[in-house]
């Protein structure tokens, strides 16, 4: 068996990205050769993919530590048999994306921005994904045809200010055409911000060349969003792409998933939030794991995100503490959920709770309290 590390050292090609690609690990007898994997595992392994696919770019794999069955990167990239479970709470869309598009690729849920979803290809396909009765099935890209479709619907629509491109990975596009899409959207006037959901910086940080960036900062304002779910995955290469990122003047902000047994407890998102503020990269929301099929093993009770949050305020910078939100089902988008920190309220004053557990009142202006000159 042929360690990740030993193929790192001496693979040449190790720092191409079209070769990460091209060696993606699919299925569980190539894992085999990189991991121990035992042989009931590479038969639960077989069962998954027959329902969803499996890709680990070889350097992504490298983060996981062989030694442990319980290691937090391989549980976020290696199939298991739970995924197989059908819980009676998953949906197969379950944030009704495919109501909210009008076009193909377009889901316009917000009155001025839409996500636009250009490629169903990642570099790693997450065991978490919400969108994997789609992302996977085929690494498709969005055709000629579709583009203009959905170039004209952003055109037509003038309260359009803000366009998500996501997928899939965007940034597993060539550069070339990454650029014909986003320039696309450029020519539009009333666009005003495009941002990318991206975990490439995450499972493939050498895709994050200065192509890419030259390309990028030709159409600003541009805004990247990326996907880091524990400090494992912050090695010195990834920290080198946010940086790169961060030089070219693109704005960083991170989303994570709140996962059962992967970062559901307040050490290690602690770790994960000050880490990822070292590196410019701005903690954005923490998600409640969403209802998509075969992860419900990865949900955690909603008091676990609560308790994280409310324990990470005033203990690290308020600008490293995330919003933590669910996306509610059935299309209601993004609802944030937060500790109470008012015990009670009148009209005289409020009572609040500071981060320590102690108590304040703050009063309520009263109409006697305005000077004459005011009212």
């Amino acid at each position: 068996m042929m360690r990740t590390e030993e193929l790192a050292a001496n693979e040449p090609r190790w720092n191409d990205w079209h070769w990460q690609m091209k060696h993606r690990i699919t299925d569980a007898e190539t894992l085999s050769r990189w991991l121990p994997v035992e042989e009931q595992e590479k038969a639960d392994i077989a069962k998954v993919l027959h329902l969803f696919r499996m890709a680990v770019t070889p350097y992504y794999l490298s983060l996981i530590d062989p030694s442990d069955p319980k290691d937090p990167v391989r549980r976020q990239c290696i199939p298991s048999i739970e995924e197989t479970y059908c819980n009676e709470n998953d949906l197969n869309d379950p944030l009704n994306e495919d109501g909210d598009s009008p076009v193909p690729h377009v889901v316009h849920r917000y009155p001025d921005r839409v996500l636009f979803l250009v490629t169903m290809e990642c570099a790693e396909y997450c065991r978490h994904c919400t969108r994997r009765r789609m992302v996977g099935e085929e690494d498709q890209a969005i055709s000629g045809e579709e583009l203009q479709t959905a170039l004209a619907y952003i055109r037509a629509h003038e309260e359009i200010r803000d366009v998500l491109i996501s997928g899939g990975d965007p940034l597993t596009l060539s550069t070339e055409v990454l650029e014909k899409i986003i320039r696309g959207l450029r020519e539009i006037p009333h666009v005003d911000i495009i941002r990318i959901g991206t975990r490439v910086p995450v499972v493939m940080p050498m895709r994050v060349d200065d192509e890419l960036l030259s390309m990028l900062k030709k159409y600003q304002p541009i805004w990247i969003n990326t996907h880091f779910n524990h400090p494992n995955e912050i090695t010195p290469d990834s920290e080198r792409a946010c940086q790169k990122i961060a030089d070219a003047g693109i704005p960083l902000g991170n989303q994570t998933v709140l996962l059962r047994n992967v970062n559901d407890n307040l050490p290690t998102m602690r770790e994960l939030m000050l880490r990822l503020v070292h590196n410019r990269v701005r903690p954005y929301y923490l998600y409640q794991c969403d209802l998509s099929r075969g992860i419900s093993h990865f949900r955690t009770p909603v008091e676990t995100g609560v308790a994280i949050v409310h324990d990470l305020q005033g203990y690290i910078s308020g600008f490293a503490v995330p919003k933590f939100v669910i996306d509610a089902p059935g299309g209601g988008g993004k609802v944030p959920i937060c500790y109470n920190y008012v015990m009670s309220r009148s009209e005289k004053e409020y009572i609040l709770e500071n981060f320590a557990g102690k108590t304040y009142h703050y009063p309520q202006p009263q109409a006697d309290d305005v000077p004459e000159s005011g009212r």
